[in-house]
């Protein structure tokens, strides 16, 4: 399925579920779980009231579209959140992320990663945050200053900060997981 095929396609599934793209096959996406759904909802709250607080036009989008770079005709993938500075539009793909945010599950780290990787394919992305929801952990990736991408992404744990600089947002990671059960 291409792309355009995607954006009008009519699953027939009445469940509510979300859709991607991926490599020209449709997936749906599971359900989150109560642990994903307050991470989700919480690193929105921190990170949306931070972009108001601050001001400017950077805003923040709940599973957005986007589409990669790479093989960009047959994938539209649907993080859990993202920033843009891109003025708004009535488009269903975000316009230039320039932060992409993924919640690691048990049952779809394996896509969650691939996402991740495509994600990098995407020129205005700077960052993107890969936050576990079974432990207190997170993974970082930053794009370097010639725009290429570490090959590993830093590991934050419990103890310590969470500095998201193209936003310049600050936290302790703990703050993330404020509304789960691993506090």
């Amino acid at each position: 399925m291409t792309l355009t095929e995607f954006l009008s396609w009519d699953p027939a599934d009445r469940s509510g579920r979300a859709w991607q793209l991926v490599d020209g096959e449709p997936v749906a996406m599971a359900p989150a779980s109560e642990t994903h759904a307050a991470l989700q909802g919480e690193i929105g709250r921190l990170i949306g009231n931070h972009l108001v607080d601050r001001g400017g036009p950077c805003r923040l989008l709940t599973q957005p579209g986007i589409v990669p770079r790479g093989r960009s005709s047959r994938n539209f993938r649907v993080p859990d959140l993202a920033v843009t500075c891109a003025p708004p539009g009535l488009g269903l793909m975000v316009p230039e992320p320039i932060l992409v945010i993924e919640i690691l599950s048990p049952g779809n780290e394996a896509q969650t990663r691939a996402n991740i990787w495509a994600y990098t394919t995407i020129p205005s992305v700077r960052e993107i945050l890969a936050v576990h929801s079974t432990r207190i952990e997170a993974e970082l990736l930053r794009r370097n200053a010639d725009g290429s991408w570490p090959e590993e992404p830093d590991i934050l744990s419990a103890a310590d900060t969470l500095a998201l600089a193209g936003i310049d947002f600050v936290t302790h990671l703990t703050a993330l997981y404020r509304t789960t059960a691993l506090v």
